[in-house]
């Protein structure tokens, strides 16, 4: 079996309970046959599968070496939903269904000899580690690497340790923000908007990855525009209901493109007209 739509069996190496209500899933492909599915670039998405309850699209956060040398598939949940929750009552040796790769990843090899500024806010620095990994893996094909997070309140944020090593970096900007930052918060307190406006941007030789709530992403692309930065230069990694991940079942329309098929990863400028209207 070698379609992406076909199902494979993933086994449960660890569970980490990052926050109150999101939780990574490390998994390894019991099948060797299906390692072909460790191909998954970043920006794409796996449809993860509780027996007995039902499948969601979650994007993988990174691939990581286990201390065999084998390859560990990383996935972070918020337990939201029915099978989110279902998934988060799950215990390392338990087993789950995994279809995929789907989707549309980001355009890295167009970024290569650019700068390369990551926008993200809340959960959306999921999808963004699997960004900064593979840029910083092959760290002499981009130019200064910026990371911009944003979270609602200061508690939110995920992987403090992975931004506190990625701001040592040469080359490197690292820029958080709190919209509720509690007591000894040592970044910004404010919108992700107002941390753009301080970027030391090189606009015309920058691509932009964002990935967050679509009101940020809008805000922060017509930030980013304001500075100069092209349209065509920025992306967004876009969320619905997706639930067939093939663009057969219609649940994930957004005007005339589904996201599991035309998406997740899109170009601002497909998307610009259609986000912030009601019915879309």
């Amino acid at each position: 079996m070698t379609h992406p739509a076909l199902p494979t069996e993933a086994l449960i190496l660890n569970r980490i309970q990052e926050t109150e209500d999101i939780f990574t899933l490390q998994l390894r492909l019991t099948d060797p046959a299906q390692q072909w599915r460790l191909g998954i670039q970043p920006g794409q998405f796996n449809m993860l599968y509780r027996f007995g309850v039902g499948e969601i699209p979650i994007s993988f956060m990174a691939i990581a070496q286990d201390e065999q040398g084998q390859s560990v598939l990383a996935h972070t949940i918020r337990a939201l939903g029915r099978v989110s929750q279902a998934l988060a009552a799950l215990l390392p040796g338990d087993r789950i269904g995994l279809r995929g790769p789907f989707g549309n990843g980001w355009p890295l090899q167009q970024a290569e000899g650019m700068d390369l500024c990551v926008v993200t806010g809340g959960l959306g620095c999921a999808p963004a580690v699997s960004i900064i990994e593979h840029a910083f893996a092959n760290r002499a094909l981009y130019g200064h690497i910026h990371i911009i997070q944003g979270v609602k309140h200061s508690a939110d944020l995920l992987w403090r340790s992975r931004y506190e090593f990625w701001a040592q970096q040469p080359e490197t900007t690292v820029l958080m923000a709190a919209d509720v930052a509690a007591p000894g918060w040592p970044w910004y307190s404010g919108r992700v908007t107002e941390l753009i406006k301080r970027l030391p941007l090189n606009p015309e030789h920058t691509l932009v990855c964002c990935c967050g709530p679509e009101p940020m992403m809008q805000a922060s692309a017509e930030q980013l525009i304001r500075q100069h930065v092209p349209a065509d230069a920025i992306w967004l990694s876009m969320e619905r209901n997706m639930q067939c991940a093939s663009g057969h079942c219609g649940h994930c329309q957004f005007g005339a493109d589904f996201i599991c098929r035309d998406g997740p990863v899109m170009p601002y400028p497909r998307l610009r007209d259609r986000l912030g209207l009601e019915g879309v």
